[in-house]
């Protein structure tokens, strides 16, 4: 695991990003993609609430691929919760299974739950440098 700094879409078709979502579903079948990149992703791909929306309506709060370059990283199971640690680490054992079994070589991370969500990176890094490698780069501005 490396840490960089910069802008998350810098890295766009380069590497696979990973956006801090949570678990909502809303009426309508959407994601609700609330702050930070989750926002900024949903404003570049503005069908990806529904795709999301789709996949925790069948699989539930984990980790997945949806498509364009973009992979989901839970860190809270809604947005009016604190991130959660325990959905973090296994977010991240998720997302190193899935970066294996894809082949991808490079995913950009934000620290998760430490922007909006108000954790330490002293808490969250110890819990996610366990499953990450250097592939994994953890970006922060």
């Amino acid at each position: 695991m490396n840490n960089i700094t910069g802008n998350l879409w810098d890295h766009y078709g380069r590497a696979i990003i990973a956006v801090t979502t949570n678990g909502l579903v809303t009426k309508t079948g959407k994601a609700l993609l609330g702050n930070g990149c989750a926002r900024q992703a949903g404003e570049q791909f503005p069908d990806l609430a529904q795709r999301l929306g789709t996949i925790l309506a069948k699989q539930g709060n984990h980790v997945a691929y949806l498509g364009d370059g973009v992979v989901s990283f839970p860190v809270e199971h809604s947005p009016y919760e604190t991130p959660d640690l325990k959905l973090i680490e296994r977010s991240a054992r998720e997302l190193a299974s899935l970066a294996d079994s894809m082949g991808w070589e490079k995913v950009v991370v934000p620290r998760p739950g430490c922007g909006g969500g108000g954790l330490s990176w002293k808490e969250v890094k110890p819990i996610i440098e366990k499953y990450f490698d250097d592939r994994f780069l953890i970006i922060t501005r």
